[in-house]
This record gives structure tokens, sequence and C-alpha cells, in this order.
């Protein structure tokens, strides 16, 4: 019961999104201290050249600018609204002119939720979402996975750049762990091959790689995506043709070696 109106009441809120004048709910002001957030708590960005790292943070900013980042039932800090930037910018950094056109709200929950966005279910298990339906064109992200995503330097894990691999996925309009609007066309069928493959290994008990990524060839690629950009030595070393792959996908190779983390 508590889940059907805690989704009724999150209904009437997206109507009253749509509704409102969007150039107020742009007004937002940016974080204060980005460049300083950034180097504190994301490694990625510690490891960058200078003058990426002023890239980086444009595309952090025209980011915030352009989404909605909204706390539902928790409060959030400019730090959280950072992170969502950082997690979005990270795996389009390859493709500067890059944009989400299929985004406008990131909604933020304190913790796991279930299908029905309840976050009081004993089944509630779901850390973060991409919406459709009514949720269209909204990300739904849990503000503690969020966080661990940054501050466990050593795990292959990131909620946040899951998520927005789904919608780099999405953007030829379907989620089938092809991403067709990055991957050259003569790639595709050696990525489909190589995704069956080591969804087979991870069946067989003979990888490293979180075994959730053998539910689908969609998971796949965004579990691998967060192996590629949270240890990138490892997977490398680890997994070489995955690794080659998925820098062809994200046009760019992150650094091997990030600061502070162990590989």
């Amino acid at each position: 019961m508590f889940g059907l109106v805690f989704f009724g009441a999150l209904i009437l809120v997206l109507v009253w999104w749509k509704k409102a004048d969007r150039k107020k709910q742009a007004a937002t002001p940016l974080p204060a201290n980005i460049p300083g957030i950034l180097e504190k708590e994301v490694a990625y960005y510690r490891s960058l050249p200078e003058n990426d790292k002023l890239r980086f943070i444009t595309e952090v900013e025209d980011f915030l600018r352009e989404t909605r980042i909204t706390p539902v039932g928790t409060e959030i800090e400019d730090s959280d609204r950072v992170l969502v930037a950082a997690s979005a910018v990270i795996p389009i950094f390859g493709f500067p002119e890059w944009h989400y056109s299929n985004l406008t709200d990131v909604l933020i929950y304190n913790d796991s939720f279930d299908q029905e966005f309840d976050t009081q279910s004993r089944d509630r298990n779901i850390l973060g979402m991409v919406g459709s339906g009514v949720m269209n064109h909204k990300m739904i992200l849990s503000k503690q996975a969020l966080r661990e995503g940054f501050s466990n330097k050593t795990d292959k894990h990131n909620t946040a750049i899951h998520e927005f691999v789904h919608l780099l996925d999405k953007a030829d309009g379907a989620v089938d762990g092809i991403p067709e609007a990055l991957l050259s066309k003569q790639y595709c069928l050696p990525w489909l091959k190589l995704i069956h493959q080591k969804i087979q290994e991870i069946k067989e008990d003979e990888s490293d790689i979180n075994p959730y990524g053998a539910t689908s060839q969609t998971e796949f690629f965004a579990v691998a995506a967060e192996y590629f950009f949270e240890r990138p030595a490892l997977l490398k070393s680890k997994h070489p043709r995955l690794y080659e792959m998925l820098e062809k996908i994200f046009k760019q190779a992150p650094p091997t070696r990030i600061s502070g983390s162990k590989q």
C-alpha cells in the first residue's frame, strides 16, 4: 500500500515538473567549488592532464545546467550533485560534443528501492534505474550507492556510471548492449561475439567480472564499463580484448594508474 501511495505521489510531482517553467527550474545555482569537489572525490578527474581537467569541469557545469537533480525523501549536498555530473561526463569524455538528449531529471533516493519506487519494501534491491513510460527521460539513483561508487577505490563498481552507460546504450533506440551510436559498424559483430564469450566465462565461474553482467547483453555492457573506468589497468591485464573493444566504444583510454587506487 505504501508503495502505491508513494508511486502516486511521484507521478503528481512529475506532472507538476512538466507544467513548470523550465527556465525557473534550471535556475539552481551551480555548486560553489566544483574543481575542489572533483579533486577530492573523483579519481578519474585527478588523473587527467590540466587542459583535460578544464574541459571536464566545463562539461560538468553544462550537465548541471541542463539536468535537474532532485532529492526524493532525503537531502543532498553540492558534492552529490557534482558526483552525478561526473558520472555522466566520464563515459562521454571521448565525445566532447555529446549531450544526454534522453535525460531531463535525476532523482536521488536515500538508499535502495523496489520496482514501485518503495524505499521501505523488503524486496528493495535496486540502486539505480533508467526510467521508462511515465519515468521516461529520468534516472533514479541511490544516494548511498552514488557516494560508494566514488569512495571505494579498490572495487570495480560504480552504480551511477552503470546507469549513464545504459543511457548511452539507449541512444540508438534499443537498450541491447550494442551501442551503435558509439561503435563503428565493423566492430558491432565482434563486440557481440565477445559479449557472449565473456558471459559464458562468468557462468562457468572463470571470470572476475561482476556476475550481474551475465544476466543479459545490456547488463554486461554496463558492468564491463564500470570495470573499464574504475579499474582500467586490472581490466587491461585480465581481459585485454575486452579492454581494447571498450576503448573503441568510448573513444578513450582511461588512465591505467589512478592516483590513490590499488590496481
